[in-house]
């Protein structure tokens, strides 16, 4: 599978805690593997604190860039990875919100995994779209006019861009599959 996602921008996004530790470093590595050019970019310029299953503290990972420095223009997908401190952290910052809804506007495809699509929430993107996510989201989806369904990966191109989320870092393998099928497209 090598290079097969040559010249494909990715950026993660994350704020600096609370990320759940596999879904930062699985897309993240599995991409870039096949070729992707990933950037992390979080909410400052510090280490990134992940965890396991929101509370084992893992390892720190420094950031590639801020949220702030980021021109959605020059990526070809965004990726909201989980973890409930962060995907928290993240709903409420008002340039991730902005990012979100520039990558809509310009129909480029967004990924979310877990607890992720809380920031989609609050950049009100959803409405429409069928997506799934950490069980415990769903009324927040659906009072957000998204279809919430429960399954390991669901992609919605409705609306003109693409959405993909997944439920769990056990859906990791198909999450990043689908992403990169949705990039060799």
């Amino acid at each position: 599978m090598s290079g097969e996602l040559q010249n494909a921008r990715v950026l993660i996004v994350t704020s600096n805690t609370g990320v759940e530790h596999d879904e930062l470093v699985v897309p993240r590595d599995r991409l870039r593997e096949r070729g992707a050019l990933v950037i992390h970019a979080a909410e400052q310029d510090a280490p990134v604190r992940t965890y396991r299953h929101d509370l084992e503290p893992d390892e720190e990972i420094q950031p590639d860039t801020t949220i702030d420095a980021v021109d959605a223009s020059r990526i070809d997908m965004l990726i909201v990875p989980g973890g409930t401190v962060n995907a928290d952290r993240l709903r409420a910052n008002d340039a991730a919100q902005r990012l979100v809804r520039a990558t809509t506007a310009a129909w480029k495809p967004v990924a979310a995994v877990c607890h992720g699509p809380w920031l989609l929430v609050d950049a009100e993107v959803l409405p429409g779209k069928r997506l799934t996510s950490y069980p415990s989201l769903s009324t927040d989806i659906r009072n957000a006019r998204g279809d919430w369904v429960d399954r390991p990966v669901v992609r919605d191109d409705s609306d003109g861009w693409t959405l993909i989320t997944s439920r769990e870092p056990a859906d990791l393998p198909d999450f990043v599959d689908a992403i990169t099928r949705e990039l060799t497209v």
